[in-house]
C-alpha cells in the first residue's frame, strides 16, 4: 500500500495533568506490572499459570525488553479517539475502524527497548467477541514523560514499504518528544523504540481495529 504520510502527529495536546492521571492510574492503583511480550512468545498461553521459561525470557529480551500495565478506562479512550479520527482523515488513510484494544501503558527503564516490529498480525482475530474477524489498522503512541526525565528511547520508523532500494528510510519521530504529544500510524508500518540510556520513558499505546482491507 502506497502512503503519502506514514505517520501523523500532534504536539503537546494531552495536558500534563492528564498525563499524570494516566501514570497514576497505572502505577498507583495496584495494577500488576507484566513483562512485555511480542510475536509468538506466550501466544495462546496463560502466562500467569504457565510463565515463560528462563530461555524463553532470554530469547524474548533479544527482541523486546520493557514492562507493561493494561488499562481500559473509558475516559482515556475518549481523550485519545478524536486524534485518531483526525489523523486518519488528514493523512488521507481513511481506514475503517470501530474498536480499540486494551490500552498498554509501557515503561522503558535504563537499557530497555523494543526492536524493529510492526503491530499488525498476519490473520484476523478469531476469538469470539468485538475483535473477531478484525485486524489492527491504526496504532497510537502517547508520550507521557517529560523528555528531561530520560535519555534515549527514541521512537523510529522504517519506511521500508516506501522504497526498498533506499537505505535512508529510517526516520526519528522527534515530533513527539514534548510531553503530551502523540503519533498515529498504520499498524503495518515498521518501527522501534531504541534503548533508554538514562531515566524512565513512559508511554501509552492503543491499537485500533477494523475488518480487513478490501
Amino acid at each position: 500500500m502506497n502512503l503519502k504520510y506514514y505517520y501523523w502527529y500532534f504536539q503537546s495536546v494531552i495536558s500534563p495533568k492528564t498525563c499524570d492521571l494516566i501514570i497514576k492510574q497505572a502505577e498507583e492503583n495496584n495494577k500488576k506490572e507484566d513483562i512485555a511480550i511480542t510475536g509468538n512468545f506466550g501466544k495462546n498461553r496463560n502466562l500467569q499459570k504457565n510463565p515463560l521459561t528462563k530461555k524463553e525470557t532470554k530469547d524474548l529480551k533479544k527482541k523486546r525488553n520493557s514492562n507493561i500495565i493494561w488499562l481500559n478506562d473509558l475516559w482515556i479512550y475518549r481523550e485519545i479517539h478524536p486524534y485518531i479520527n483526525t489523523a486518519n482523515k488528514n493523512a488521507g488513510w481513511n481506514f475503517e475502524w470501530d474498536w480499540s484494544e486494551t490500552c498498554q501503558f509501557t515503561k522503558y527503564k535504563k537499557g530497555q527497548y523494543y526492536d524493529w516490529h510492526c503491530d499488525s498480525w498476519e490473520d484476523p482475530y478469531t476469538q469470539e467477541g468485538p475483535t473477531k474477524g478484525k485486524i489492527r489498522k491504526l496504532s497510537v503512541t502517547v508520550s507521557l514523560s517529560d523528555p528531561k526525565d530520560y535519555k534515549g528511547g527514541e521512537l523510529e520508523f522504517d519506511f521500508r514499504n516506501q522504497d526498498s532500494n533506499k537505505k535512508n528510510n529510517i526516520r526519528k519521530c522527534t515530533e513527539i518528544l514534548p510531553r503530551g504529544s502523540l503519533v498515529v500510524f498504520p499498524s503495518f508500518v515498521w518501527h522501534r523504540v531504541k534503548p533508554v540510556i538514562k531515566g524512565v520513558r513512559r508511554s501509552l499505546v492503543i491499537w485500533n481495529l477494523g475488518y480487513p482491507f478490501k
